[in-house]
């Protein structure tokens, strides 16, 4: 599944390749095939396309396969041999360990200067500096200044031969002429090592940009096991791309002037990778619902019905397909579209004019259901069975019950709207009922009255 955080990424190098005319590039990093499939690859795709960002753009390029650059990742990692920037280890971690007594040191830099060739099972480091600095030129960290003694002398090649995440990144990014790399805050500590390999295999390195983490309410990194952080589960919720997009867009950043809801376009014109804040970004859900709630009421009506099909004729849908009327659904569709902030509360705002019963919200029920509510309900029952089925009129008409039971409309009507529709919030009651029809809504109401004398 596509993290959301992936997905943030994501946007922010392609508002950057989009503004500057350059090239966004989608490399699959395939070499561990315990963490490969092909499915995976084409839920990646079938994601960032979600977001706007598709192959038959321009500006994409991919999706590149690591696996592919097998040949010269070896060939860099014999060449950096070679020169003697790096050498062969046979040491194991229990060996380190034994030498230096402590389970959190790093490599000791024990064979160095042993002079070991390639063999079955050794593998091969690189040679860091012994001192100096490396200055990592980072458009949202503020350049940040590693000193070289406090990095080891690290893995680049494993012992069947094969090049590691580090130097295979460095030498893909060459092939694929990067220019700048951005990506999140996590992977800022490889950051002075791989620059080393640029700068070691004559390259100058990238344009660095690490984006700040990600966190939850409680100011906790996102994590699949503790929160929902996967693009695909909120689109499932009824999350419009487009305001997923918007809303992914400031999660670090802002268009100035206190605009928040912009096409992505304005915010592509507007984005400024140096203007990221590398403080972390809080996943609000709660102000994505808000975002998507004004996405969903900007949709022209034809297109907010054509989003909410998926929810009412997916297999899960509590009413049958005999039993959907999509001419009742029409009628309600303008009601409904200005209060659901996620295409899946569609399905509970509408689901009484499909189900032949109501289906009761028993805290609904408990908290209507109150005082003399059964013979409110018997009086609006008798009012109702004569009275011009519209809704202005179902309105006065509730509205004499309630008077003569000593009642505002508002409590008047919630016994009545919880026996037709099962709750106590929804659309607006009259339109409903109008909708309903006289007939059903009676017979609901007849139902409530029995039940309530039971």
């Amino acid at each position: 599944m596509f993290h959301v955080g992936g997905a943030r990424s994501a946007l922010f190098n392609w508002a950057v390749a989009k503004q500057q005319g350059g090239i966004f590039v989608l490399r699959i990093e395939d070499t561990d095939a315990s963490r490969n499939k092909p499915e995976w690859v084409d839920g990646i795709l079938s994601a960032m396309a979600s977001l706007g960002i598709t192959s038959d753009d321009p500006a994409f390029e991919g999706p590149y396969y690591q696996s592919a650059n097998a040949g010269i990742q070896r060939e860099a990692a014999a060449r950096l041999h070679a020169d003697g920037k790096a050498y062969y280890c046979d040491c194991t971690r229990e060996d380190v360990l034994a030498r230096t007594g402590n389970q959190q040191t790093g490599y000791d830099g024990h064979c160095r200067d042993r002079g070991l060739d390639h063999a079955a099972g050794r593998a091969l480091r690189f040679r860091t500096p012994d001192d100096g600095e490396t200055h990592v030129v980072d458009l949202i960290r503020g350049n940040p200044v590693f000193a070289n003694d406090t990095l080891e002398d690290f893995v680049i090649a494993r012992g069947d031969g094969s090049p590691v995440f580090l130097l295979a990144n460095v030498v893909d990014d060459l092939d694929e002429h990067i220019t700048h790399v951005i990506r999140g805050e996590e992977h800022l500590p490889n950051t002075p090592k791989q620059q080393l390999l640029w700068e070691a295999l004559g390259a100058t390195p990238p344009v660095w940009a690490h984006l700040p983490v990600i966190v939850n309410e409680k100011r906790q990194k996102l994590s699949k096991r503790r929160d929902k952080v996967a693009l695909e589960d909120y689109l499932a919720d009824g999350v419009l791309p487009a305001a997923m997009v918007n809303y992914l867009m400031l999660l670090g950043w802002a268009p100035g002037n206190d605009e928040e809801i912009l096409p992505f376009d304005e915010l592509v014109r507007r984005f400024r990778i140096e203007d990221v804040n590398s403080s972390s970004a809080f996943f609000d859900l709660k102000k994505l619902t808000a975002f998507n709630g004004e996405y969903i009421r900007a949709l022209p009506p034809g297109e907010f019905k054509d989003a909410c099909a998926p929810w009412l004729t997916a297999p899960h849908a509590p009413w049958t397909p005999e039993q959907f009327d999509q001419q009742a659904f029409d009628a309600v569709a303008p009601l409904a579209q200005t209060r659901v902030a996620l295409l899946a509360e569609i399905t509970d705002n509408v689901d009484f004019l499909f189900l032949d019963e109501p289906a009761i919200d028993e805290d609904s029920w408990n908290k209507a259901m109150k005082g003399d509510a059964a013979g409110l309900l018997a009086d609006m029952r008798a009012a109702l069975a004569d009275a011009a089925w519209q809704a202005e009129t179902l309105k006065e008409t509730v509205t004499t019950v309630g008077e003569k039971h000593g009642l505002k409309l508002g409590k008047a009507q919630a016994p009545l709207r919880v026996a037709v529709t099962g709750r106590r919030i929804g659309l607006p009651l009259f339109e409903s009922l109008e909708v309903l029809g006289r007939e059903r809504t009676l017979a609901r109401v007849d139902a409530a009255i029995e039940r309530l004398a039971a």
